[in-house]
């Protein structure tokens, strides 16, 4: 399957994104990722919650690891109505083994991994690379999608500000 238009920048080199992205108002796309201990998660996972999901390529790089770091600071003043997932293409014992050295403790990683079904239907499969375009999706309480950002180039950061106020205003 061709990718859209527009890719995603790495090392200067634009490579094709898989599917179409999402819209806001929507039905976010269920999806089937793995946690770290392996458990399988959907999005079933998280009904009533706000959800904040913020893709990375990698959280192993500098600017993925920022991302997800910047969103735990944050999650706490969100409150408990809010869940924070970060998505990437990473094994669970790396993802694992990143939250530990990091300190991370308000943001779930989820790996998409196995199959990249979530990367597919959330518009942010990077085939030729096999990661994850970095994006940040809000999604209400109701699974509708109430905020999508794609990053066009690896070394880009996601508009924090946009993303949390977002998301703030759904509790």
């Amino acid at each position: 399957m061709e990718g859209r238009r527009e890719g995603f920048v790495i090392a200067g080199t634009e490579l094709a994104v898989q599917h179409d992205k999402l819209v806001v108002g929507a039905a976010a796309p269920d999806f089937r990722m793995t946690a770290n201990n392996w458990a399988p998660r959907t999005l079933a996972d998280y009904r009533g919650f706000v959800k904040v999901v913020s893709v990375v390529p990698s959280v192993d790089t500098s600017v993925c690891s920022a991302q997800m770091r910047r969103f735990n600071e944050a999650a706490s003043a969100l409150g408990e109505r809010v869940v924070v997932l970060g998505v990437s293409a990473d094994l669970p014992y790396a993802q694992s083994r990143w939250c530990a050295a990091e300190g991370i403790a308000r943001v779930e990683t989820l790996s998409d991994h196995k199959d990249m079904l979530f990367s597919d239907r959330y518009g942010v499969h990077v085939r030729d690379a096999r990661l994850c375009q970095r994006a940040v999706f809000v999604i209400g309480a109701d699974d509708r999608v109430a905020y999508a950002e794609y990053v066009p180039n690896i070394d880009f950061e996601v508009n924090f500000a946009a993303a949390l106020q977002a998301a703030a205003a759904l509790i």
